[in-house]
């Protein structure tokens, strides 16, 4: 099938789907709940919705431990439910992206209870070893969730690897009838009607064979270098493109630490084995590799990072764009400003809708919602949030430890989505099964829907002019003021057209004088979180300020 690269003129937005809208009133979200907010994710101009896992799973990692691939949970509304989601997306114009998870099973897959009893063609479709004579782990390696990446199971005698939690139990990939297995899940929904898929941890599905221990890297990591971009990794992914290629689909690859060369390694050439890669490095403004590991958000540091993906990836490979996603915490409690919230939003989403790539939007972020802070640590589910918790040291003051997780944990990217100022944010009408953050009666989209001035609206705005503005998809980027720690400004440029972003990260008023070569006066003033005036070829920012200027340098101005 001829491939449209449709994915290169889309906005996409991605759905938690326990924590979007609950219709039954269990208290859990659900399909019929998406169904019924269709029209709403159509509203904010997003050409596809990615779902995080709907499978069948008893949710140790909420659905990131699967136990039947071909399925969707009850919990979820089950296929049906599935199928009247997709219709009615497909009906409006939106594509559906589905998480696909084949690093890892749950424990609870058929296939692991298979393999755990040596039961044919099961018992190699894990990592399975024995424990080394002196009674010793087969080797050093950490897991990213719960202690020590094995677990000895008492049917088989021998260890499983684990690289997540302890009930997600990794695929042996090197396995050719488990690699025809992804390959059959692959088709099963491409060929039901879904439109791409985003891999989870897809870089770690390839383990040196010889699993030799591992040395320190950074917390809960040791290992890694046996184990992300393996030496099978590519053969593998290759195997996936000749399915894939059978369909007009999209792939969207995760891979912690993956760096801008190495993701032209996977993205780039002319058959790429993936069409994007998600930059983990545009999570690092505040923090060094990995979320609890907590530095004073630097500006400088997030444009170095953004600039350099901007400039490897131009005409060899597509960028990914996002600023939230579940495994991450809300980005205004991040990178802009509780106090000045709307302000800083509109600065964050002009700072990366405008940019070369494909944008995601995470649910919840168009309206700006922001961390939430639980009392105790018995409050939180998550299981990565609970072992970060006990990993710290122990003579850490409680108060020290708990600000921490306020500062880190994933769970505020989770609390429901806030709809409205009624009881539990209109999110369900039975129990939430995690707490609403307070501050919804506040934040909500039912505030912001008929605000011309409100973050949702902005999102709407910014979204629209990116499927009206060639310049976004084609043109160029350079960033201005690289040295300033309180401006992010950059230009996209084409042949006919120039937008010129400038985005404010200070509470406090900023002079800004246009580039050479920029008159503002003669642009077109198409998206603004403030004012509009002008002197000296400039402005003094108010808080967060955020302007986008068009340039049209042929014919005339451009009906945005």
């Amino acid at each position: 099938m001829e491939r449209t690269y449709w994915y290169k003129d889309a906005v996409f937005y991605q759905i938690w789907p326990r924590s979007f809208k609950d219709s039954d009133g269990d208290g859990v979200g659900d399909l019929m709940g998406v169904y019924e907010k269709l029209d709403y994710i159509k509203s904010l101009h997003v050409d596809a919705i990615w779902f995080s896992p709907l499978y069948p799973s008893p949710n140790a990692d909420y659905g990131y431990d699967v136990m039947d691939y071909m399925d969707i949970s009850g919990e979820y509304g089950g296929m049906e439910a599935f199928k009247k989601v997709l219709d009615g997306a497909h009906q409006r114009g939106m594509r559906v992206i589905m998480d696909l998870v084949v690093n890892h099973t749950s424990d609870e897959h058929p296939w692991f209870q298979a393999s755990r009893r040596r039961e044919e063609p099961y018992t190699d479709y894990y990592i399975w070893r024995k424990p080394k004579r002196d009674g010793t782990l087969p080797n050093n390696w950490d897991s990213m969730f719960e202690g020590k990446a094995w677990q000895y199971d008492e049917e088989r005698k021998e260890y499983y690897l684990h690289l997540f939690a302890i009930k997600q139990a990794d695929l042996n990939m090197d396995n050719p009838r488990v690699r025809d297995e992804v390959k059959k899940i692959m088709r099963f929904w491409l060929d039901m009607g879904v439109d791409g898929f985003r891999e989870d941890v897809i870089t770690f599905i390839s383990k040196d064979k010889d699993l030799p221990n591992g040395f320190f890297l950074m917390p809960a990591a040791k290992g890694i270098t046996h184990y992300s971009n393996g030496p099978h990794l590519h053969e593998y992914l290759m195997e996936f493109r000749d399915v894939l290629d059978q369909y007009d689909c999209v792939t969207i690859g995760e891979a912690p630490l993956v760096t801008a060369r190495r993701a032209l390694q996977f993205i780039g050439g002319k058959r790429p084995e993936l069409d994007m890669m998600i930059p983990f490095q545009c999570m690092e403004g505040d923090c060094i590799l990995i979320d609890y590991v907590h530095h004073p958000f630097s500006l400088l540091k997030l444009k170095h990072i953004w600039r350099h993906w901007q400039d490897a990836l131009r005409g060899r490979g597509w960028n990914f764009l996002y600023l939230e996603n579940h495994d991450h915490p809300r980005i205004i409690s991040r990178y802009g400003s509780e106090k000045y919230r709307v302000e800083s939003g509109k600065s964050l989403a002009a700072s990366y809708l405008f940019q070369q790539g494909t944008p995601i939007i995470y649910q919840g972020q168009e309206i700006g919602m922001t961390n939430i802070r639980l009392k105790s640590i018995d409050m939180y589910e998550d299981v990565q949030t609970i072992n970060n918790y006990h990993s710290f040291r122990a003579n850490q003051p409680e108060q020290k430890r708990m600000e921490r997780i306020w500062q880190a944990t994933r769970e505020s990217a989770r609390t429901p989505m806030q709809w409205d100022d009624s009881e539990n944010a209109g999110f369900t009408e039975g129990k939430p099964w995690f707490y609403v953050n307070p501050n919804y009666p506040e934040i909500n989209v039912a505030a912001q829907e008929d605000d011309p001035e409100s973050l949702l609206n902005f999102y709407r705005r910014a979204a629209e002019l990116r499927s009206t503005l060639p310049v976004v998809r084609y043109g160029t980027f350079k960033m201005y003021y690289p040295l300033s720690r309180k401006l992010f400004v950059y230009e996209r440029r084409s042949k006919a057209q120039r937008l010129l972003v400038i985005c404010s990260y200070s509470p406090d008023p900023v002079k800004f004088r246009a580039p050479r070569g920029y008159d503002l006066k003669k642009g077109q003033l198409i998206l603004r979180s403030h004012g509009d005036k002008v002197e000296n070829n400039g402005f003094v920012t108010r808080p967060y300020e955020t302007r986008v200027y068009l340039f049209q340098d042929r014919r005339g101005p451009v009906e945005v």
